[in-house]
């Protein structure tokens, strides 16, 4: 039983939702705007429906307080750059002439001004676009977005909460705008901030707001004590305005730390905190600067970053413990919703017992809401629903799909020397080189080409059953016909055969393998209007036959250059699904790689000469903190080795990653013992090429001189320009020349222009270093 206060206290609450509705609605109308079939209007009337269904199912659902302002046409940081005015200037007159286009413009580019930089939220999949900042950034607050959802929601009668990117946050997110010096930090404009944030502020309580949310999750990673020192003069500052609403600080992802005793003792109304397993040691924490008298406390006991059920009888246990460090404990999720799928109920490919095991948005809004009553009510009240997730639990505990000895033993017999090429690169190159017979400056992509929407249509006719499988395949073929022709007469040195087949690169390989679940319509939201169907990683891993040689050879078989055969790496199969968390990350990661290793000694053995092995969220995956991260290195290392190390020295290893920051990981990219890694690299002006030079990294690398996050076509002389950056940085016998990432997402028309001034700039700096060694 609880008591009368905490029945008193007790609410449910989150912290964002999904945004694109059951039928990714909100992502058809943007592109519709985007290609002029549908009105601004009617873009904004799509989402203001889907923003009211939204609140409406929350409400319904029993949720006392419901988020506004999380909702986005593309990014939460962007609306928070647009909030703060830090509109960069190649963008002032787009924005100027039209909000709506000028927003678009600074996310997705324009034939003539580059979008913001774009890398991961935290260690999450989810992209937000960097805000470019100097010391001449004027600031100037803008709260047209905020005051409207939140009077939208207050109309319809339901208590609602403002959620906005806090002030430290957004600054320690934001980098040097371009031709800043580099050593210029952000965070020194906080003081000018602040005024925008108290305008903010103002404006909601003179809406109707009673409180607001800042999220804080950059507080979750180690920091300076003088951006400790910082956050503590916001909060003082923000603490003590008399024109505000109650205001709570949101953090998620990882544990406060040295960062809680200054929120603790911050003048603000209340902080929300995960007690997930990321955050587990917010509660010893709690416990030991006092907790928080006089303060709400929102407590996230709910993961909100994957899909299985909650143990309700562990979290009401950590609730109970809560109940005497603040004033009021409400419940909610860990995080923002944003990063689960929407409803699991729709699912109809997944057996009904596994689909206990499942919870997303919808039912973890449930829980959330089973919590709040529990605690506020008494256990009894919840006892039917506690006994149906005690047997959830153990369905799924006692399933044989949770434990393959067969996949069990392998992963236990793998030695340190299965983790080894058997060659150092330095004498793998010349095998290589003489096999492979490249010219300087070699170019390639990364391996997929647009998937257009006649590919799209025939995967869904063969669903469907309106093509027959031979029919569906020979139009793959005619595909990859089609792009081995354009490449070859484009001049492009390393071939990919377009992967035309595939729907995602992660969902094409778990649906090969055993151990894993695929969803119909568990859509999350990538970036934009990019959105992915996670695969679920339900049990052990082990590939039954291979995945990708037929296409490959295939590929192989109309062309004399080199194909690249390609995988997905180990730690993105993880990353990029909803990964199991009843065993540690790293045996699971192993179990990944073995698969993996068989389809790369295949493809080996097809002939296939270069395989490509991404890795893009080997840096995503990075733990939030120092101290937890030479573990994660060394396990994440090690099963990307176990997949590539058994080929001969001839055998060319490529990697891949991007959009993320890889300073920090330089080492583990050298300790990947790939031949050839590319990187993005357009976006943030070949930053990465001068990290691997710092490091002395001492292989192959191609930083990309194409942002195909962006439909603007790079012309020749951009792409030389970056390429004499890359230069500057990397031995022209180790550069290589590359888009950013795949092509999966542009249209042809751009895509080949591209491409062909990319190996126009190659041709170009080749005769150039000619000339100059001639």
């Amino acid at each position: 039983m609880t008591t009368k206060s905490a029945a008193a206290a007790a609410r449910a609450t989150v912290y964002g939702y999904p945004r694109q509705g059951q039928s990714r609605e909100l992502k058809k109308a943007i592109e519709g705007y985007w290609q002029g079939r549908v009105t601004a209007n009617a873009l904004q009337g799509t989402a203001a429906e889907l923003r009211r269904t939204n609140w409406r199912q929350l409400a319904e659902a029993g949720i006392h307080e419901v988020p506004t302002g999380d909702f986005s046409y593309y990014d939460h940081v962007l609306d928070t750059t647009v909030m703060v005015g830090a509109i960069p200037t190649r963008h002032r007159a787009a924005v100027e002439a039209d909000s709506l286009d000028g927003y678009f413009a600074m996310a997705r580019g324009t034939q003539d001004a580059a979008p913001l930089e774009m890398t991961k939220w935290f260690d999450t999949n989810y992209h937000y676009l960097v805000p470019e900042l100097g010391p001449d950034t004027v600031f100037a607050a803008d709260t047209t977005k905020q005051v409207a959802e939140l009077k939208e929601a207050l109309a319809l009668g339901l208590t609602a909460r403002p959620v906005v990117v806090g002030p430290v946050t957004y600054l320690l997110l934001a980098k040097p705008a371009p031709g800043v010096p580099a050593d210029f930090e952000p965070i020194t404009l906080l003081d000018r901030l602040l005024p925008v944030y108290a305008e903010t502020l103002a404006d909601l309580c003179a809406a109707g707001a009673e409180w607001v949310q800042l999220d804080e999750p950059a507080l979750v990673q180690d920091r300076t004590r003088a951006e400790l020192n910082a956050a503590a003069r916001a909060y003082r500052d923000l603490g003590t305005l008399t024109d505000r609403p109650r205001l709570l600080v949101a953090s998620y992802f990882d544990r406060l730390g040295e960062a809680l005793p200054v929120l603790a003792q911050a003048p603000v109304e209340g902080l929300a905190l995960d007690f997930t397993e990321a955050g587990a040691a917010n509660l010893d924490d709690l416990a030991a600067v006092g907790g928080l008298p006089g303060k709400r406390l929102v407590a996230g006991v709910v993961n909100g970053r994957n899909i299985w059920v909650n143990d309700l009888e562990k979290s009401l246990s950590t609730l109970g413990t809560l109940l005497g460090l603040a004033d009021r404990v409400d419940v909610a999720a860990s995080c923002s919703l944003l990063h689960v799928p929407l409803d699991a109920a729709v699912e109809r490919g997944i057996e009904p017992q596994i689909l206990r095991w499942l919870a997303f948005a919808q039912q973890k809004t449930a829980e959330i809401v089973t919590l709040a009553k529990g605690l506020a009510q008494g256990t009894d009240t919840i006892a039917a629903e506690l006994a149906a997730n005690r047997a959830d639990l153990a369905s799924r505990a006692g399933s044989p799909i949770t434990n393959d000895p067969a996949v069990r033993a392998r992963a236990a017999a793998v030695t340190d020397t299965d983790t080894r090429r058997s060659q150092p690169y330095t004498a793998r190159a010349g095998a290589q080189r003489a096999r492979l017979g490249l010219p300087l400056l070699p170019t390639t992509t990364i391996g997929s080409f647009p998937q257009t929407a006649e590919l799209r249509t025939a995967r869904a006719d063969l669903r469907a059953g309106r093509i027959s499988t031979s029919g569906y395949e020979e139009r793959i073929k005619a595909e990859i016909g089609e792009v081995i022709a354009f490449q070859e007469k484009a001049g492009l040195d390393v071939l990919v055969h377009g992967e035309s087949e595939r729907n995602d690169m992660v969902q094409y390989f778990a649906e090969q393998l055993t151990g894993y679940l695929a969803t119909q319509h568990g859509w999350v939201q990538s970036y934009g209007t990019r959105y992915v169907r996670p695969p679920i990683l339900a049990g052990d891993i082990s590939r039954p036959e291979p995945m990708t040689v037929r296409w490959t050879t295939y590929a192989q078989s109309l062309t004399s250059r080199p194909v690249k055969g390609m995988l997905t790496g180990p730690v993105t199969m993880l990353a990029w699904s909803f990964v199991r968390d009843d065993q540690p990350l790293a045996d699971t990661a192993r179990q990944v790689a073995l698969a993996l290793r068989d389809e790369v000694n295949d493809l080996e053995a097809s002939g296939t000469s270069v395989i490509q092995v991404d890795e893009p969220a080997l840096r995503e995956t990075l733990p939030l903190r120092a101290a937890d991260r030479a573990a994660y290195l060394a396990w994440a290392t090690e099963a990307f080795r176990l997949t590539t190390s058994a080929v001969r020295p001839g055998t060319q290893i490529h990697t891949h990653m991007c959009y993320a920051e890889f300073g920090d990981i330089v080492q583990a990219i050298d300790d990947l013992d790939a031949d050839v890694i590319s990187l993005e690299a357009a976006r943030s002006h070949m930053q990465v090429a001068r990290e691997l030079a710092a490091h002395g990294y001492p292989r192959e690398a191609g930083p990309g001189v194409y942002d195909i996050h962006s439909p603007r076509v790079p012309s020749a002389v951009e792409a030389a320009t970056l390429l004499r950056k890359g230069l500057e940085a990397i031995p022209a016998e180790r550069l290589w020349v590359n888009p950013d990432c795949g092509l999966k997402t542009r249209g042809w028309p751009e895509t080949r222009a591209s491409l062909e001034n990319l190996v126009t700039a190659a041709r170009a700096l080749r005769g150039e270093l000619s000339a100059a060694s001639g």
